[in-house]
């Protein structure tokens, strides 16, 4: 039995296992090995403790190398940046050329571990972030004495303008700004001996000028700027280390043991407090023994992965296929998880793991990504509807945050420029709630404050409900009675304000979506299916919800006033059309897909579901990959071999750059794609379990030629797991008990 085999049958073993509910065994299959080191930042591994991002490579040299990130260091670009990268050498070098070497991603306590050397002269390497605290951890062991240098690498040096043609596509909304769009340089400390400290600080932001420019001057007289003066930043110690330069520290002597650590302090407003906030972090790190702070990080990790998972076997023998399904799964839920708790959503575009930028064309550092900083709607929502089944309910708060903390903008925005109540909120916008500057339009002349250049974007409005659908949707499987009347709410009355108040009544008194348009897709459209959709899911849901009368009276107005959804007919067989009235086709989604994902009006258990499969048959645009939605809509009609291949074509994809093998990209965006993978994940979910109401329904599109170990949550806080072998449920554990009672299995 060769090495692959072996591992493939030791797979096997434990999906066979009876479960004793726990994930962490056959997590550990899922593990990434390598058994050489890496030419490059495309070599390199993530980890990540929800805010704070590594990418971490070998080179051949035997240098570690890491470049630091974080969720919210926004520049005054509105870029989000790196915090800098990191050199650790060791002398003698143990990775010289010919030894034996092995590096692991060990997903059960989220580390890389290098081991490497012969024996009796054998050494080790552990690199993890604290779960609880921003402090990343690098640990050596050797069996001789060695010397340890750590150095910072900073390429902000001095002052620079982005190249005007490919690289300010790195600062998305700024292409044809009328000033120079710079980069300012990073500060070293020269006062901390025996520490590398360093910032970087916001002096100027485009958020006034953007203001300015969106006909929003008011607002801005009464609200904070959120990148001006903002600072992070981090700083390296090292124990018996000792300056070697103002970006180097090194060994007093050799030794067998070597402890660096990095701490990232908050991101602050004002350098003062950004610096009394890194004192604060290192005396916290300096106060808790290593030993403590590696068992609370293992105990985070046991604690999530336990919360969920998904093993996959083929029982006809092709386990290759399925130990990929299984492990890329395993990977991009670890990636959300490295990146999911921190003050800002997850970029869509690369996340906090881009990397230097060697595309053809394209040769620029890693703060590059396409697309810049803004957030799609369209693509960050695909991270964030896996996390409901998966039970990581704490990595939604961001998102959701996110939106809330800009509807005082959006409110502003919708009276200045609809002079009614409500609010909306771009498809594509920064983290503060205002349009990309060249999304608008920087050229004003002869145009009214509401018109928008982008046409892509221009009457799109589909996004706001989806956002109230994703909440409900939370709100369903949490309970969370805070949520409901601190977030859900309060979004829900001044979106629905401005769909009540923005559109026209037709003579029958129904809404008439004009004008708007049909997702990018088709820019020209009346009655779109999208905001039909929408506004049917998320009334129904509120009304479902929500006791108090006055406000049910205006959603069931609302609900009343809704007009049916445009449906087309073929040889006597009715399907969903895009709009009732649609034209200038521009993009390549399917928008009459929508009633089916995210809105869930059409599938499996539902009226309609001939319709749903004629409309998905008829779609204009048939494929899978980066942000379509094709395998999520085949799984929640029941077309279990579409959704079957497109999902598995989405794991087995290889970018053939990047080593790390849930790196995809950069398809439609960047590298590592967050859709793409989550895009997977999602119809993996929904081909197991699909919950509507109280009914949960298992194996709704499941080949049986596969075998399955799940955990999965449903709505009304609860937990399915299940072993199904040979077509077949084996064991099946519902929690609370009683919800057994609302399981339907399909078979």
């Amino acid at each position: 039995m060769n090495s692959r085999q072996l591992f493939l049958f030791s797979y096997f073993l434990i999906i066979a296992a009876p479960s004793n509910s726990s994930a962490q065994p056959a997590i550990d299959r899922c593990n990434v090995v390598w058994d050489a080191p890496s030419q490059d930042s495309y070599g390199s591994m993530p980890l990540g403790n929800g805010d704070i991002g590594l990418n971490a490579w070998i080179e051949k040299d035997g240098d570690l190398l890491f470049y630091i990130s974080k969720t919210d260091a926004w520049s005054e670009n509105g870029r989000l940046l790196k915090l800098g990268r990191v050199r650790i050498q060791f002398t003698p070098n143990p990775f010289r050329s010919g030894q034996p070497f092995q590096q692991t991603l060990s997903l059960a306590d989220a580390s890389i571990l290098v081991k490497a050397g012969e024996s009796g002269d054998e050494w080790s390497l552990k690199l993890w972030i604290d779960a609880n605290a921003p402090v990343i951890h690098v640990e050596a062991d050797s069996q001789k004495p060695i010397l340890a240098q750590a150095a910072l690498e900073c390429w902000r040096t001095e002052p620079r303008e982005l190249e005007k043609t490919k690289e300010i596509f790195s600062a998305y909304g700024l292409q044809g700004a009328p000033f120079p769009v710079v980069v300012s340089p990073d500060v070293i400390h020269q006062d901390r001996p025996n520490q590398i400290a360093w910032h970087h600080f916001n002096k100027t932001s485009i958020w006034m000028e953007t203001l300015k420019l969106q006909g929003l001057p008011s607002f801005a007289e009464k609200a904070a700027d959120p990148l001006l003066h903002r600072a992070f930043g981090g700083v390296i110690l090292g124990k018996d280390m000792m300056s070697a330069g103002a970006v180097a520290l090194r060994s007093r002597q050799p030794h067998t043991q070597h402890e660096i650590t990095i701490i990232i302090p908050p991101v602050q407003t004002g350098l003062d407090a950004w610096a009394h906030s890194l004192d604060e972090a290192i005396l916290n790190a300096q106060k808790t023994p290593l030993a403590e702070a590696r068992a609370r990080h293992e105990a985070w990790w046991k604690e999530f992965w336990n919360r969920s998972w998904i093993y996959v076997n083929d029982n006809a023998g092709d386990h290759s296929k399925t130990f990929q399904v299984t492990q890329g799964y395993a990977l991009q839920r670890f990636i959300t998880a490295c990146a999911g708790r921190g003050s800002s959503p997850i970029k869509f575009n690369g996340s906090i793991f881009t990397v230097d930028c060697k595309e053809p064309g394209e040769t620029f550092d890693a703060d590059y990504r396409r697309w810049g900083g803004p957030y799609w709607f369209q693509n960050t929502r695909l991270i964030y509807w896996p996390l409901l089944a998966g039970g990581d309910f704490d990595m939604a708060p961001p998102l959701f945050d996110m939106y809330f903390n800009a509807l005082p903008l959006a409110k502003a925005r919708t009276q200045i420029y609809f002079q009614h109540e409500g609010a909306y909120f771009p498809e594509t916008m920064y983290f503060w709630g205002a349009y990309a500057n060249e999304n608008f339009g920087w050229d004003r002349q002869g145009k009214s404050v509401s018109e928008v250049d982008n046409h892509y974007i221009r009457y799109y409005w589909s996004n706001n409900l989806e956002l109230l659908a994703l909440m409900l949707e939370y709100y369903e499987y949490t309970k969370d009675g805070d949520f409901l009347h601190s977030r859900l709410l309060p979004m829900a009355d001044e979106i629905l304000f401005y769909f009540d108040k923005h559109f026209p009544r037709t003579p029958e008194g129904k809404i008439r979506f004009e004008p708007s348009q049909a997702l990018e897709t088709w820019q020209k459209a009346v009655d779109d299916a999208p905001d039909i959709a929408g506004m049917r899911r998320v009334l129904e849901k509120l009304l479902a919800f929500v006791p108090a009368e006055d406000q049910r009276q205006a959603w069931k107005r609302l609900l009343q006033e809704t007009p049916e959804m445009p449906l087309g007919s073929e040889s006597g067989k009715q399907y969903i059309l895009p709009a009732a009235q649609f034209d200038e086709y521009s993009n390549s989604e399917n928008p009459e897909l929508y009633p089916i994902f995210p809105y869930r009006l059409f599938g499996v258990g539902k009226p309609g579901l001939e319709i749903g499969r004629l409309t998905f048959e008829k779609r204009l645009v048939k494929r899978t990959g980066g942000w379509t939605q094709d395998p999520i809509q085949a799984a929640y009609l029941g077309l279990t071999k579409i959704a079957q291949d497109y999902m598995t074509a989405n794991f087995m994809t290889k970018n053939e750059k990047s080593r790390f093998p849930a790196f995809w990209g950069p398809n439609f965006d960047w590298i590592p794609d967050q859709d793409h993978g989550n895009a997977a994940m999602l119809a993996l979910q929904a081909m197991l379990m699909q919950c509507d109401g109280g009914k949960i329904l298992l194996f709704p599109a499941w080949p049986k030629e596969w075998d399955v170990e799940f955990k999965l949550h449903a709505p009304m806080n609860t937990v399915v797991e299940c072993v199904y072998r040979n077509g077949k449920v084996e064991r099946l554990a519902v929690t609370p008990p009683e919800r057994t009672q609302n399981v339907v299995i399909k078979q």
